[in-house]
């Protein structure tokens, strides 16, 4: 299976997320831009989760229904035309990084999904039910990795 490069002009893989984008600051989501997109690809879905949060894996950002002549969007921005899901904060869209003060910095997972068709989901879906339907759909995935610190 190919990889979808996935990229953003904010942070680069496994470096610190500017504080704008966490949940108490601007709280906007950060640029993403994505390239390598297998033939077939019907829809794309984002997904940012923290593995690392005390609860386990905590949805920071799911949108579903991206059209995969989008190459990318921009900071604060929801891709038109897409659905942006409920987080685990219980707000729709984007809800940036909170991890407790004094942790050691948590991961920001991104992930991009090529789907082959439409995928349905609840609109608040937890981590493990986004990977069962994403996970065994998926024709390529991309990831990049943030990190935060409180």
């Amino acid at each position: 299976m190919a990889g979808i490069e996935l990229r953003s002009t904010a942070f680069n893989d496994h470096s610190m997320i500017p504080r704008r984008h966490a949940k108490d600051a601007e709280n906007l989501s950060p640029p993403l831009s994505w390239s390598g997109l297998p033939d077939g690809t019907a829809e794309l879905a984002l997904l940012c989760e923290d593995p690392d949060a005390p609860s386990g894996s905590f949805v920071h950002w799911l949108v579903t229904g991206i059209d995969p002549h989008t190459g990318g969007l921009d900071a604060g921005e929801a891709p038109s035309g897409s659905h942006s899901h409920r987080n685990g904060f219980g707000e729709q869209g984007w809800g940036g990084p909170r991890p407790p003060v004094g942790d050691d910095a948590h991961h920001y997972v991104f992930r991009l999904y090529a789907l082959p068709a439409h995928v349905s989901l609840p609109d608040r879906a937890d981590a493990s039910e986004v990977h069962a339907a994403l996970d065994r759909q998926e024709l390529a995935s991309g990831t990049i990795v943030g990190l935060y610190r409180r």
